[in-house]
C-alpha cells in the first residue's frame, strides 16, 4: 500500500488517476502558458488532477547543439506565471546542488532525472527543500533499485515521493517498459507514475538527437492504467514536428483531451473491478 502524496492541493496516489503533463522543455513563455492554460481546462472539463511540468534546461542532450531551453532564472520566472495564472501546480527537473533551493522557490515538485536518481547530494540537497520529489527511474536500473534511492530522499527530510518508470534500455536505441516493474515499484510504499511519452523514445536514434514513437503513446498510457498506475506523466506540444525537444515521442495537444477521458474512465473501471 503506497502512501497518498499532496501535490499543492492535489492528491496522488489515493485511487484517482492524476496527470503530468507539459512540454518537453520551455521553448519560449507564450508556448508554455498556451499549453498550459489548454491542458488546465482539459483537466477542469474532466475533473482529473493536473501537475504541469517543462524544463527549464534540458542538460542531457544527445548533441552540443541541441536546444536545452532558456536557463534555470528565466525558466523558473516562466513557470512561476504559469502557477501564478493558472492555478496548476508545476514541476521540473534539477540537475545540480545548487538548483535545488531556488527551484523550490517556484516549484511544487522537483524532479530527480533518470539518468541523475544515483546522485546522493542531488537528492538529499532536493529531500532538504521539503518539496515532494518525483524520482525517475534510470534506464539502467531494475525496478528494486529505486529502494535505496528513496530511502536516501527520506532519510533527508523528503515529505513526499512519486517514483516514475521510463524504460528500460533494450539493446541499441531502444526502450521498452516491463509492466512488472509498476508493481515492484509500488512495493517500495509510493505512488507509482509512468512517464508514456519517454518511454517510446529512441534515444539517440536519429543520430545527432533521439527519435520516438509517439504513435504507442496511448496504448501504454492503457496498460499502465490497467496495471494500477497512480499517474502518467506524457509531453504535449501543439505541433510535435517542430518541437525542439523530443518532439518524435510527444503527443499532439488536440489529442489530450480525448485520451484523458479513456484514461479517467478506464482507470475508474479498473479500479471498481480491484475493489470487489
Amino acid at each position: 500500500m503506497s502512501h497518498p502524496v499532496r501535490i499543492a492541493d492535489l492528491p496522488v496516489g489515493d485511487g484517482g488517476l492524476a496527470f503530468i503533463a507539459g512540454p518537453c522543455v520551455i521553448e519560449s513563455a507564450a508556448l508554455t502558458l498556451e499549453v498550459a492554460h489548454a491542458l488546465k481546462e482539459a483537466a477542469r472539463e474532466l475533473g482529473i488532477p493536473l501537475i504541469f511540468k517543462a524544463s527549464y534546461d534540458k542538460a542531457n542532450r544527445t548533441s552540443l547543439s541541441s536546444f536545452r531551453g532558456p536557463g534555470l532564472k528565466a525558466g523558473l520566472e516562466i513557470l512561476a506565471r504559469v502557477r501564478q495564472e493558472t492555478g496548476l501546480p508545476v514541476l521540473s527537473d534539477i540537475h545540480q546542488v545548487s538548483e535545488a533551493a531556488p527551484a523550490a522557490e517556484v516549484l511544487d515538485v522537483l524532479q530527480i532525472p533518470a539518468f541523475l536518481c544515483r546522485q546522493t547530494d542531488l537528492i538529499v540537497a532536493a529531500a532538504k527543500t521539503g518539496k515532494p520529489l518525483n524520482i525517475k527511474k534510470g534506464q539502467f536500473l531494475a525496478p528494486w533499485d529505486l529502494g535505496p534511492m528513496a530511502q536516501k530522499a527520506v532519510a533527508a527530510g523528503a515529505t513526499g515521493l512519486m517514483l516514475t518508470e521510463r524504460g528500460t534500455s533494450f539493446g541499441y536505441n531502444n526502450l521498452v517498459v516491463d509492466f512488472r516493474s509498476l508493481a515492484i515499484l509500488r512495493t517500495l510504499g509510493w505512488p507509482v507514475v509512468l512517464d508514456v511519452t519517454h518511454a517510446v523514445q529512441l534515444p539517440g536514434g536519429q543520430g545527432s538527437c533521439s527519435g520516438g514513437q509517439r504513435e504507442f503513446v496511448p496504448l501504454l498510457a492503457r496498460a499502465g492504467v490497467a496495471a494500477g498506475v497512480d499517474a502518467l506523466f506524457m509531453e504535449v506540444h501543439p505541433e510535435p514536428e517542430r518541437a525542439l525537444c523530443d518532439g518524435p515521442n510527444s503527443l499532439p495537444l488536440a489529442q489530450v483531451p480525448a485520451l484523458w477521458r479513456e484514461l479517467r474512465d478506464l482507470n475508474r473501471f479498473c479500479r471498481t473491478l480491484a475493489s470487489g
